[in-house]
């Protein structure tokens, strides 16, 4: 019986699976040359991708978490889209996707998840103070950060509450 010894080249099949997975992954922002950093410092990054209301992407591939303002759920696995969570990602999205931010760190460098936490500057604008003004976020005071932030995020909240804006509406 005559054996016949094939050569191992890939499949067609394959090296399209291989091909689309570089398009996604170049299309939806992945860099395929890059780790994300274990570091981060203060300073001007270019945000690639808005993950929901508070959480950020940059060019990077680094994770930002706001610092103070919490935002309704939108993404949390195996946890339903929370009212105004989509308005509050599609505020970010509009203020910061695709520009460059200035971040500060102020307390804690990271959270349980690993994400980096920042104040995120648009121009003159802080980025979290705005999102609790809108009432698309909550000030969220409980973490060590500054007192004259926190005054300013709580001071954002009344307004907004007084206002009956976003979460805040009846």
């Amino acid at each position: 019986m005559a054996y016949r010894r094939h050569k191992k080249t890939p499949s067609l099949a394959w090296a399209l699976i291989v091909a689309l997975f570089v398009v996604l992954r170049w299309y939806f922002g992945g860099d395929l040359s890059s780790d994300p950093p274990t570091v981060l410092q203060p300073g001007v990054y270019r945000v690639r991708r808005v993950v929901d209301g508070d959480t950020l992407v940059l060019a990077n591939e680094g994770r930002v978490r706001l610092i103070g303002a919490n935002t309704p759920e939108t993404v949390r696995p195996n946890h339903p889209v929370e009212p105004w969570g989509p308005e509050a990602t599609e505020f970010t999205r509009r203020l910061v996707a695709g520009r460059d931010v200035r971040l500060e760190m102020d307390g804690r460098r990271t959270d349980k998840y690993g994400r980096f936490l920042a104040h995120v500057w648009i121009d003159d604008k802080w980025l979290g103070e705005e999102l609790v003004r809108a009432g698309l976020a909550k000030a969220e005071t409980s973490y060590h950060f500054s007192a004259d932030r926190k005054k300013r995020l709580v001071a954002a909240q009344e307004q907004a509450r007084l206002a009956e804006r976003g979460i805040w509406s009846r």
